[in-house]
């Protein structure tokens, strides 16, 4: 016999028990007088005792209050993420690096508490921020032409043993190179057509630092020497032959994750997100907010998906396996139906035999 469908609040409460933290939808407790989100750390309620809600407002005009514990209508997160902007901004405008006592104290936090809401929002610790602040300083005065000496101090490392100290940490290049715009450095490049379209990559001597398709050669070029505006950009086909049959091979029927070695250059952030994005298992999705929640960010979601964007190899730091908290395809580079084809495409090859 046929068991009955489940109903939508079957539904509901079965996400409650679960504390699921992707849903669209409230459930009140009787007995308690307020409502929560389905991801509450709160003992879940009889069944009997719960009401379900499509909204904030739907729950108070039955007579529910917000739930302190979950703040389901988000106002105690949005003043978090004052606080914690407020000190971003302070680190932003500091000549030095503030200490984190008078961060967490502008912000009118202790300072544990401060530092743990810090890294969940921002991503990152308060010194990992201003050190990443530095580098933009540091990378921008470089590319004014700025002497390496006086770019240093300017930037507020106050000596260049500060910068040479841990190599590629501040500008993913010797601040030499980066003042050259990739000077001194060669790229060796290789063209192909693929089933994306023309299909254009880009290596150092680390790694495979550029993939692009989709668009014409020039403005794929374009982008490749807008990251490295002074190094020597070399077509090496031959030299490239087997990275590009991987990757083409990989467009037109991926079977496995594409496995290259990369030449990732970005802050410590951006590369924590890349390294997550290949945590992915091959034909599977995730959500910015599980991703920054993988990541013990939960609430980092915006920049988790801000690094998403600045991915610059594609395919191999799958960004394409990252979707709406709905499961909608949101924005691509290289447009919505390439990444719905390469999911499908993922999804197949995951559920097909060997």
């Amino acid at each position: 016999m046929d068991l009955p469908a489940p109903t939508l609040e079957d539904i509901r409460w079965q996400a409650v028990l679960a504390r699921s933290q992707e849903q669209n939808f409230l459930y009140a407790v009787t007995t308690q007088g307020v409502y929560c989100r389905p991801g509450c750390p709160s003992r879940p309620p009889l069944r009997r005792n719960a009401r379900f809600y499509a909204d904030a407002p739907a729950a108070e005009a039955a007579g529910f209050r917000a739930c302190k514990r979950c703040d389901p209508k988000g106002e105690r997160a949005a003043m978090q993420r004052a606080g914690v902007e407020a000190a971003m901004r302070m680190i932003e405008t500091a000549e030095t690096i503030p200490s984190l006592e008078a961060l967490a104290n502008n912000a009118g936090y202790a300072r544990h508490h401060f530092l743990r809401l810090f890294k969940e929002i921002a991503g990152v610790t308060p010194r990992s921020y201003a050190e990443s602040v530095r580098g933009r300083r540091l990378s921008a005065a470089l590319a004014e032409g700025t002497r390496v000496a006086d770019a240093v101090a300017e930037a507020g490392f106050g000596s260049e043993s500060r910068v040479y100290e841990t190599p590629g940490r501040h500008l993913g290049m010797t601040p030499g190179a980066a003042r050259r715009g990739g000077q001194g450095e060669t790229i060796l490049t290789a063209r192909a057509q693929s089933a994306m379209g023309p299909l254009l990559v880009g290596a150092t001597v680390a790694g495979i630092c550029f993939i692009g398709f989709a668009e014409d050669f020039a403005a794929l070029e374009g982008d490749l020497r807008h990251r490295f505006p002074a190094a020597r950009v070399e077509a090496a086909p031959d030299a490239l032959a087997e990275t590009m049959r991987a990757i083409i091979t990989y467009i037109e029927e991926p079977k496995a994750a594409l496995a290259l070695p990369l030449d990732l250059r970005g802050t410590a952030f951006q590369r924590r997100v890349w390294e997550a994005l290949q945590r992915i298992p091959f034909g599977e999705t995730r959500s910015y907010s599980a991703l920054a929640a993988a990541m013990d960010m939960p609430r980092a979601t915006r920049a988790v998906a801000r690094a998403c964007a600045q991915n610059h190899v594609s395919l191999a730091v799958p960004c394409h396996r990252v979707v709406g908290q709905d499961g909608s395809l949101t924005g691509y580079r290289w447009g919505l139906a390439r990444k719905k084809r390469l999911l499908e495409q993922e999804r197949a090859a995951r559920g097909s035999p060997d």
